[in-house]
This record gives structure tokens, sequence and C-alpha cells, in this order.
């Protein structure tokens, strides 16, 4: 089985194309400005599934506009609900027509947030015929704790291929409840996408998780569905987690607020270490504040030396005098971030140690291997664990292709790396292959950085 990609119904923004290799200009002075970044990925696609689940219309401010957001709403499009875009808000409306029976084929591509969401949905269902798949490397990422705990719950979902991974096949007849096991170790997206259609079953529904699970993304979870109406599922115990039948969703006033992408703003929170200079993120909030755990980035960055003031909905940074300094962090709550981290670690004073990231290794590619592949592609000394790296800074290498490995975030982290002027002139001294895969969640993130070299120009 093998589904083709969705038409672009669900509107991109309008960038330009970028060419298969791009060199990085670097700054030649000081960055200024201010960043507006678009909506999190991680809270769209959430509150897209829940929208869908409201008997009346939904809509969405400040959402993110994206490859995965995209597949995400021309999916419950397929399903029967309508979704309809207007620059970033969204309204989600027809679910009366939605998830009624028939057949469905559903192409997720590499968006894991749209496979494992939709996967839980679609068992959840009443009725119908539904068959999911995405991409090659969507067929790598893990699928089975998910699909076995739905089985628990009296899901009738079938593997074609291998046994726990896409493609797969969902006779949908609704969730029973009762009690069920979760490994979710491996991402914290199987236990989110099982507590957002919970309030489905017929019963109660008790989720005993069987390993550890990165709290931020589920408390994020949690957090949208009481905005969608629903009780917050109860932790009887630190493994324990009891989801009551609650099959009403209604967001207050019918709509809901995205929050600027926490993970995009790393890399501008990162800038002003590699760039030197000021920069104002409005909508960025400090961590602690907001629904974002990947918000726990900015301590990390002010260990290095970055200095950060909140003001009245925005986010002032700077970078201190001196040379930036190495830190040691534990991300595994907040993991996404890491590869900002390592990419600027030759440019820090000392050895910069990342911890907790044996679980990226299953994520769009082996994020470990590929970090610690492109450091020694510029020279630098790394040291590769399971689940850790240590950088030590070496004269950088220029004239360099970084292989992004079809990954948004290697993209994203390498352009900041090289914005710095190694030179010495303002010439690119290092080129990214195939940037273009930042769309997946940033479309125009090499337009804004490109934007804030300008402005550094002329300020």
């Amino acid at each position: 089985m093998a589904l083709r990609p969705p038409p672009a119904r669900f509107p991109l923004p309008a960038v330009s194309p970028l060419p298969d290799h791009l060199p990085v200009t670097p700054f030649i002075r000081p960055s200024r400005g201010e960043v507006r970044l678009p909506g999190s990925k991680s809270l769209t696609n959430r509150a897209l599934l829940l929208g869908a689940l409201c008997r009346e219309p939904v809509t969405l401010t400040g959402a993110l506009a994206s490859e995965d957001t995209h597949l995400m709403a021309e999916a419950l499009r397929r399903l029967g609900g309508r979704v309809d875009a207007d620059g970033t808000n969204v309204r989600i409306s027809g679910q009366e027509n939605a998830l009624r029976g028939g057949a469905a084929e559903l192409f997720v591509g590499l968006a894991g947030t749209a496979a494992r969401f939709l996967t839980a949905l679609c068992a959840a269902a009443p009725a119908g015929l539904y068959r999911l798949d995405g991409v090659p490397q969507m067929r790598r990422r893990p699928m089975q704790p998910l699909i076995q705990a739905l089985r628990q719950l009296g899901a009738d979902i079938r593997c074609p291929g291998e046994e726990g991974f896409f493609p797969i096949e969902i006779h949908a007849r609704g969730l029973a409840g009762g009690r069920v096991d979760l490994d979710p170790r491996e991402s914290s997206q199987l236990l989110s996408a099982l507590l957002m259609v919970a309030p489905l079953a017929r019963a109660e529904v008790e989720i005993r998780l069987t390993g550890e699970v990165r709290r931020p993304f589920v408390d994020m979870t949690a957090a949208l569905l009481t905005r969608f109406g629903q009780p917050a599922p109860v932790w009887r115990a630190r493994n324990l987690i009891a989801v009551p039948p609650h099959p009403a969703y209604a967001p207050s006033g019918g709509t809901c607020g995205i929050e600027p992408d926490a993970t995009a703003a790393s890399y501008f929170l990162a800038l002003p270490l590699v760039a030197g200079g000021t920069l104002s993120l409005p909508g960025v909030l400090p961590p602690g504040t907001g629904l974002q755990g990947d918000a726990q980035f900015i301590r990390v960055l002010q260990a290095c030396g970055l200095e950060v003031t909140a003001g009245a909905g925005s986010l002032r940074v700077a970078a201190k005098p001196g040379r930036p300094r190495a830190t040691r962090a534990d991300f595994s709550v907040f993991s996404d971030t890491f590869l900002t981290l390592a990419a600027i670690a030759p440019l820090l004073d000392g050895t910069t140690r990342i911890e907790g990231i044996a679980h990226t290794r299953k994520q769009e590619t082996d994020r470990v291997a590929g970090m610690a592949q492109e450091l020694r592609r510029l020279g630098q000394e790394v040291r590769e664990e399971e689940g850790a790296l240590e950088i030590t800074p070496r004269p950088l290498r220029a004239d360099q292709i970084i292989d992004t490995h079809g990954d948004h975030r290697f993209a994203m982290s390498f352009a900041i790396l090289g914005c710095h002027d190694l030179r010495g002139d303002g010439r690119p001294w290092l080129t990214l292959a195939n940037p273009g895969c930042c769309a997946k969640t940033f479309p125009g993130f090499f337009a804004v950085l490109e934007e804030l070299r300008r402005g550094s120009l002329t300020s």
C-alpha cells in the first residue's frame, strides 16, 4: 500500500524557492531587530485534532502553516470534516459529517504528530475503514506501543507490512475502555495521542506506563484538553493515568490561541551568541509560563552567556561580552532543541556535553549520529555515546557542505552556525544541502534569517 501526498489545499506561506545547495551568508555586524515566529507545530496539530472532535465550529488563531500541519489538516478533510485557513487563522467545521463510516486513505508524510494522532483518532471512530501510510522514513518510526494500547482498548488495527510500523489499516468500531499498558519511552506523542481520544471510549481508560515519559509534551496535551472542555487526566500514581469518558469537546468561545513555536525560537535565541547583538521575540514566553516545555532551552543558553529580559509580551535577548561558554545539559525533556546547542558548540569556550538524547535516534533521522557526523565534517572533536554527545571546539573547517539528512532541525541549526563570520570578510564558508526541508515546520525560516542579516547592516 503506497499513498500519494495530498494536494496543497492548506496554504503555506509564500516564500522564494530554495536551491538544492544554499551557502549561508554570515552576519558582519551584530544582529538587530524583531523576530515574529510562526505558531507552535505541536500545539497546532493537537488543536486541529481536538477541534475535529468538537460538535461546533472551532477557530484556531496564530496557527502554524507548514508541511506537518498541512498533512494533518488534509487528513481531517479526507475524514469528512472541513478545515479552512485564512493566514494564521484556521476554522474547523463540519464535524457532524466526519468519521461516520466509509473508507479513507490518509497520507502523513514524515509527520510524527499526524501519524500518532490520526492513528488514535481513527481507532476511536465508531465505524469506517482507514488506511494510513507515509514516506519510507516514516515506516521506520515507532508505532507499536500505541497500536498495542489501542488494541487493548478494542481497536482492530492491522499491519500489512512489518508488525508495529506503517502502513496500517484500521477497521474502526470505537474504543471500549479499561486498563492498558503503554511504553512511552520512544516518543511522548504515543501517550498524547491516547490521552486525546480516551474520552471517546465507552468506559474509563486507565493507562499504566511501563517506561519513563517526557512530561512537558504530555502536560501540554493535558492543558489543551482542559481548554477544549475536557476534565484533566488524573495521575493516580507516578505511572498510572485515568481518563473518564467525556465525549463533549468544546473550547471556551469556540476559539483556541496558538503560542509562537518555542523550538523555532531556539535558533534565534542562539543567534546573538553567534553574531552578537540584540533581538526581540514577540509572543515568546519565559520557561514555565506557557504550554511548551522547549522554552526550558532558554536556561541552557543563559548558562552559555545569553542575557534574557522578559518584557510585556516579548523576550529580549543579547549576548554578554566575551566568548560564550560551553555547558553541560540534560535535554531529555526538551530534546528537539539539542541540535541548536550542538551546532553552535564549536564557538563556545570549553567542551559542551549534551545528555538525554538516546530517543532522538528514532526521529526524522538518527539525530545523534547525524550531528556527530556533520560536526566532524567541520573539523570538531566529537565523542558520541548512545544518549549523549561531547563536543570540543577545534578550528572550523571552511567550504564544507552540511548534509541536513532531510531533517528540518539540522538545516536550521547549522544555518545559525553559518551566521558566524569565520573568514572575517562576510563570505559564506558553510553550505547546506536540501535547505528546503525546513518547510516541515518553518517554511519562512531562511527569509526571516536573511531579513535580520540585512537589517543588521543598516542599524
